[in-house]
C-alpha cells in the first residue's frame, strides 16, 4: 500500500480552513483535516468552534486534554494531511527502548552525569536489552490484558523463556549455569542481585499492576522453595518445566483464616500409615497465578508442625477466581484441596521445618516487591512532572503553584530514598549466603517494605490531587495515576502487612541489642 503524500502549508493557508464544513488545525507543526472527524470527537464538535482552535495552532489546547500517544493511533494519524513550512515536530513522549530525559524518571545510576558504586557495564548492557524487550514484547501485551483480564499471552511467556528471563528473575544461582542470558549480554557467572534488580524494575515500567503479577510472579515466589529445599528428583523435573514456560507454579500460603500469621494456617496434611504419601485438606485464598498454575507450593499443618509440600494440580484440587481491585490477568485464586494425595517425596525441607522454608523465601519475595514498587513510584513522578509543566490552571502552568511543587518535592524525596535503601540491601544480598540472608536480612527487608509501601501510598494520594478528576479516570491523561492509586494497596498487603513487617524489623533489632548497653 502506497504511503500518503503529505503536503507543505503555511499558517496563513491553514487559517482559511476554519468553517464546520472545512476544518483544519495544527498540532506540533502537523496539519490535520478534522472536517469529518469533528462529529466523532468524544468531547463533541463544539470544542473545534473556538476561535483559537479552528484553523489555528491547537497544540497547547490538545496537550491540555490528550496524551501524545493519541496522535500515534492509526485512526488519528491518518487525519494528518501535511506540515507547516519551515517547522518540524518537536514534541515527544516515551521513546521506544530509550532512557527518559525527564528528571528523576530514571534511577541515579542511569542518569547522565551521575555515578554509582553498585552497577557495572554488564548491568548497563542488560538494562538496555531489557528496555527494548519490555517495550517491544511485554508492554503491548500488558496494556491489552490489564484491560481484558486474560492471562499474559503464551507468545510473551515463550519469548521470555527464549532469553532465559524467567531464570534471571530468580536471582543468581546454580539454575543459571550453562544458560545464555538475554542473548549473552551477561554471563551466568557474573549475574548478581543487581542484574535481577534491573530485570524487575524494567518490567515494572509497563505500569500495569495486575499484569505484572500475572507475568510469572507465581514462579518468582513459588519456585525458590523447590530450588533450595526440594529433592534432586523434584528439581530436575519442576525447574526446567517452569523456566521454559511450559508449566506454571504459585505459592499457596495465605488463607481466609490466617495471612501474615503463618503459624495460624489451618490447611492440614496427614501422612499415610505406610508413610508414603500425604493427604491434604484445606483452602488457600488470594493466591497469585493460582487460576492457571500446574503446581502449588503449599504451607500445611502436620503432626510435627508446619510443613511445606509441593502439590501438582490433580483430582481434588480446585481453583476459583477472586475478583480484586486489580486485573484478573493476575490469576488470583481461591484454592481448595479435598483429600489430595501427594508423595512424601514432595516435602520441601524437613518435616515440621516449614517455617524456615517460608520465612527465608519471604526475604526474596519482599525484596522483589520493594524493587517493583520503587520503579512504580518513579513512573508516577515522571507522569506528574510532565503534567504540571503542560497543564495550565488560573492562566499559569501547574508548576507555578508552590503547593504543587511541594507535593512533587515530597514524591521525589520518597522515591529516591526508597531506591537508595533498596540498593544498599541489594549489596548485602550480593555478599551474603542464602542462609546468612535468612538470618540477618528479614528485619531490614521487612522495614524496607513497610517504608516503601507507605511512601507509595502517599505518592499515589498526592498524584491524584495533582491530576484532579483525571487522576480518578481510567482512561486519558491520568490513566496511569488512576490505576496506580487503585492498586497500590496490594503492595502494602501482599507478602506481609505493613504493621507486621515493621514489628518484625523492630523485634529483630531488639533481639540484637547488647545486654549491658545503657543511656
Amino acid at each position: 500500500m502506497e504511503s500518503k503524500v503529505l503536503k507543505v502549508f503555511t499558517c496563513e493557508e491553514v487559517a482559511k480552513h476554519n468553517k464546520p464544513d472545512d476544518l483544519w488545525i495544527i498540532i506540533d507543526s502537523k496539519v490535520y483535516d478534522i472536517t469529518r472527524f469533528k462529529d466523532l470527537h468524544p468531547g463533541g464538535a463544539s470544542v473545534f468552534a473556538e476561535e483559537d482552535i479552528a484553523g489555528q495552532d491547537a497544540t497547547e489546547a490538545f496537550y491540555g486534554l490528550h496524551r501524545h500517544e493519541v496522535l500515534l493511533r492509526p485512526q488519528y494519524a491518518r487525519l494528518q494531511i501535511g506540515h507547516i513550512e519551515g517547522e518540524r515536530s518537536v514534541i515527544y513522549s516515551r521513546e521506544f527502548g530509550k532512557l527518559s530525559d525527564v528528571p528523576y524518571a530514571e534511577p541515579t545510576w542511569l542518569s547522565t552525569g551521575y555515578y554509582s558504586p553498585y552497577f557495572k557495564e554488564s548491568h548497563r548492557r542488560l538494562q538496555a536489552a531489557m528496555r527494548e524487550f519490555v517495550d517491544e514484547v511485554i508492554t503491548p501485551d500488558a496494556l491489552l490484558h490489564e484491560e481484558d483480564g486474560k492471562r499474559p499471552s503464551a507468545h510473551v511467556i515463550k519469548a521470555m523463556a527464549d532469553i532465559n528471563m524467567h531464570a534471571m528473575r530468580l536471582g543468581p544461582g546454580k539454575h543459571l549455569k550453562g544458560l545464555t542470558l538475554m542473548g549473552g549480554v551477561v554471563s551466568p557467572e557474573e549475574f548478581d542481585y543487581f542484574h535481577e534488580l534491573v530485570c524487575i524494575q524494567e518490567i515494572s515500567r509497563c505500569g500495569q499492576r495486575g499484569y505484572g503479577d500475572g507475568l510469572q510472579s507465581g514462579a518468582v515466589i513459588g519456585l525458590p522453595p523447590i530450588m533450595n529445599f526440594g529433592s534432586q528428583e523434584l528439581k530436575s523435573k519442576i525447574i526446567p518445566e517452569v523456566l521454559s514456560g511450559k508449566k506454571f507454579i504459585c505459592l499457596a500460603i495465605s488463607e481466609a483464616f490466617a495471612g501474615s500469621d503463618v503459624a495460624g494456617l489451618q490447611t492440614r496434611a496427614t501422612k499415610s500409615s505406610d508413610g508414603k504419601y500425604w493427604t491434604i485438606n484445606g483452602t488457600k485464598k488470594w493466591i497469585t497465578n493460582g487460576m492457571f498454575s500446574d503446581y502449588f507450593t503449599v504451607g500445611c499443618k502436620t503432626d510435627t508442625g508446619f510443613t511445606v509440600i509441593l502439590v501438582e494440580r490433580s483430582e481434588g484440587v480446585e481453583t476459583k477466581p477472586i475478583k480484586t481491585s486489580y486485573s484478573s490477568t493476575a490469576g488470583t485464586a481461591y484454592v481448595t484441596f479435598e483429600n489430595v494425595k501427594v508423595p512424601v517425596e514432595n516435602t520441601l525441607g524437613p518435616e515440621g521445618g516449614g517455617i524456615f522454608v517460608i520465612l527465608s523465601n519471604f526475604n526474596h519475595e519482599r525484596w522483589v516487591m520493594c524493587a517493583s514498587s520503587a520503579r512504580g513510584q518513579r513512573l508516577i513522578v515522571e507522569e506528574c512532572l510532565k503534567w504540571v509543566t503542560q497543564r495550565k490552571a488560573f492562566g499559569k502552568p501547574l508548576s507555578s503553584q508552590a503547593v504543587i511543587r511541594s507535593k512533587i518535592a515530597a514524591m521525589i524525596s520518597r522515591t529516591e530514598s526508597v531506591q537508595n535503601w533498596l540498593e544498599n540491601l541489594t549489596m548485602q544480598m550480593c555478599n551474603m549466603t542464602y542462609k546468612e540472608q535468612a538470618q540477618k536480612l528479614a528485619g531490614p527487608i521487612g522495614l524496607l517494605k513497610m517504608y516503601t509501601t507507605r511512601c507509595a501510598q502517599e505518592t499515589a494520594t498526592d498524584a491524584v490531587q495533582i491530576f484532579g478528576g483525571r487522576g480518578i479516570t481510567k482512561t486519558g491523561m491520568g490513566q496511569y495515576i488512576e490505576l496506580y492509586h487503585r492498586t497500590i494497596p496490594f503492595d502494602a498487603v501482599l507478602g506481609g502487612a505493613e504493621d507486621v513487617l515493621g514489628d518484625l524489623g523492630v523485634r529483630q533489632a531488639i533481639r540484637q541489642m547488647p545486654k549491658n548497653v545503657r543511656l
